[in-house]
């Protein structure tokens, strides 16, 4: 019988706040009733943004919650061969390509399709499908742009990807997405457009290195935010186009702010460092979220 693994996987660009505490201990919680295993992973890949600072703070924060995890943490910037390697089979698979269309040169096409009646497409999270202008390039126009230095981007094409795997996707799901889908859900890549799989100066987006990362772990239960429910369906398609094993999944319902947002780290929302020095306890936390925690954490119950 395969040992259920979970894990928990924060970016260190900003402090974690009260929905991170939320989702870090359902995942140790989940993992400590199945008999499992739980793992802690950095997601810093954006190296311009994460700093080592903020992940030690990870660490102290999660160690004041009373998780433990097994170590060594990896630590997505020591693994980019890892994601080289992935995105080298798409590539040769003719099923991305490379998009050179700067962030202002694609508002201003949008635009102009707009003005001209054009309802523009746009994704799950409301940001407009990218326009097909790269996708049409000659191929050598392409080779001549990335061997001249210009910056790209590699972006999925996402109806090559799909005419490639040629069949229904699905997902287990044993939370919930935000209109209630839950159970065998039906996962819809094309929603998205052609997603950006990798840059010039980042080897993987998240969609990519979030299917590596897991698969290479052995994780077998992924627990994250509902935020993420539609984003799952590109994460389904990578790991069928990459032969990689599906994990179960669960989407937990989001801490919301007093007008009803989402948590954010760039506003600096209810920080647990901050919860910490003003006095707060683990168990205390655990009730802002609607957990059981015991108030001087997991771990410490553990040892009694």
């Amino acid at each position: 019988m395969t040992t259920p693994v979970f894990r928990f996987a924060p970016s260190p660009n900003g402090a974690l706040h009260l929905g991170h505490a939320y989702s870090a201990l359902l995942n140790f919680a989940m993992a400590r009733e199945a008999g499992g295993r739980f793992l802690l992973r950095i997601e810093d890949i954006d190296i311009a943004r994460c700093t080592p600072e903020l992940e030690e703070q990870i660490y102290r924060d999660l160690a004041w919650l009373g998780l433990e995890w097994e170590t060594p943490v990896r630590r997505q910037s020591e693994h980019f061969d890892d994601y080289a390697e992935a995105l080298e089979r798409l590539v040769e698979a003719e099923i991305v390509y490379p998009s050179f269309m700067s962030r202002g040169e694609v508002r201003a096409y949008i635009a102009d399709a707009e003005a001209d009646g054009q309802s523009w497409p746009r994704d799950p999270d409301g940001a407009p499908l990218f326009p097909p202008l790269d996708k049409e390039r000659p191929a050598s126009e392409r080779r001549r742009r990335m061997e001249e230095g210009e910056p790209f981007a590699w972006r999925l094409d996402m109806e090559a990807a799909m005419a490639h795997w040629g069949r229904p996707l699905f997902w287990d799901d044993s939370g919930s997405g935000p209109d209630g889908e839950t159970g065998s859900v039906p996962a819809r890549p094309e929603v998205w457009g052609d997603v950006v799989i990798a840059r010039k100066e980042m080897p993987a987006s998240y969609h990519l290195s979030v299917v590596v990362d897991d698969a290479l772990q052995g994780v077998t239960h992924v627990v994250r935010g509902r935020d993420l429910f539609h984003a799952t369906a590109v994460h389904r398609l990578l790991q069928e186009l990459l032969g990689l094993p599906v994990p179960a999944y669960h989407h937990h319902a989001l801490i919301l702010d007093e007008d009803g947002r989402k948590l954010s780290k760039s506003r600096g929302d209810t920080g647990i460092a901050a919860l910490r020095a003003a006095g707060t306890t683990p168990g205390d936390v655990g009730r802002m979220v609607g957990l059981e925690v015991p108030d001087e954490g997991f771990s410490h119950q553990a040892r009694r």
